[in-house]
């Protein structure tokens, strides 16, 4: 295979250290990432040589872009990149997609690109699935969604469920009120709450039930409009609790369904999300994401976890 050559001139020595890293630790994690590439930098130039060169010039241009954004440029978000610009996606268009602003001042971003599609299939659906497994960002992007939502008075408040399947729904076993009940539950989602918003926010929110709290067989009967709905761990209804929660959303109302299929935890097995998409299929407003193991945002050894289980994963 002939030699290709790429050059790309980075527009100002100031980007040069935050592109390579502290002591070129970034170029070397570029350099293995790419055995077949030599890479060369002389001032503000990089010289790109060898079998997928392309790639990696089509690398360091989507890195200058971030730096120009006012982006951080680190060992993780570097790995993500790589992985993106193998993919042939474009980090740029994915990492500087603000959701939100949360408490502090700290912007809430995609992370992957099956983040990136997730975020935009709650903007353009009226009920969105996202399955895929532990670490990937599900409940915590479902929060940002809400309360940007309530923030920009798309919907009056957010109700976060959960099927309480570990006491079987017999809550009035736990000591305490409804939210002493709920907490053990529904921790998860109060934690992404409480990145959103600072804690007196959200206290407030709670007190005045712009954020409710609720069960989900405490659901049945009522009709929920505009609100933005959360029902996480999905993979823990029934069939008949799927069927009861989806006809509850009422007028001007947004759905994230949120779910692990590899994390069943009903006794029967009968998981209300199994077969879900092969009948909701076709449905308008409707959508299913789908994220995998290049999807983990949590330490590097989850991601090297779920792969594995996901190599070993018995065929249906």
């Amino acid at each position: 295979m002939p030699s290709t050559d790429v050059k790309i001139l980075v527009p100002g020595n100031h980007l040069m250290v935050g592109l390579l890293g502290q002591r070129d630790e970034l170029l070397r994690m570029i350099q293995s990432a790419f055995p077949t590439s030599s890479i060369h930098v002389r001032g503000n130039e990089i010289t790109v040589t060898g079998e997928g060169a392309e790639t990696v010039g089509k690398l360091f241009e989507e890195l200058v872009l971030l730096l120009e954004q006012g982006q951080p440029i680190d060992a993780t978000n570097v790995g993500r990149t790589i992985d993106m610009v193998k993919q042939d996606e474009r980090p740029s268009e994915v990492l500087t997609a603000e959701v939100l602003r949360a408490a502090k001042g700290k912007p809430v971003r995609p992370k992957t690109s099956g983040q990136k599609k997730y975020v935009d299939a709650v903007r353009d659906n009226v009920i969105t699935f996202c399955v895929g497994p532990a670490g990937t960002g599900k409940s915590w992007l479902a929060v940002a969604m809400a309360v940007q939502a309530l923030q920009a008075k798309q919907v009056n408040r957010i109700i976060l469920t959960r099927p309480a399947v570990e006491a079987g729904e017999r809550l009035g076993f736990l000591p305490g009120d409804l939210m002493a009940k709920v907490d053990p539950y529904m921790r998860p989602l109060f934690d992404a709450l409480y990145d959103m918003v600072d804690a007196d926010s959200a206290a407030r929110m709670l007190e005045r039930n712009v954020v409710e709290v609720a069960p989900l067989a405490f659901l049945r009967g009522r009709t929920l409009n505009a609100s933005f709905i959360i029902l996480d761990e999905a993979q823990n209804t029934t069939p008949e609790q799927m069927k009861m929660f989806l006809t509850r959303i009422g007028f001007g109302s947004k759905v994230v369904v949120t779910a692990d299929s590899t994390q069943v935890d009903l006794p029967t097995g009968r998981s209300g999300i199994l077969g879900l998409e092969k009948i909701l299929t076709g449905i308008e407003g409707l959508g299913f994401v789908h994220l995998s193991g290049r999807d983990v945002v949590r330490h590097r050894i989850v991601q090297d976890i779920v792969d594995a289980y996901e190599r070993n994963q018995p065929a249906p």
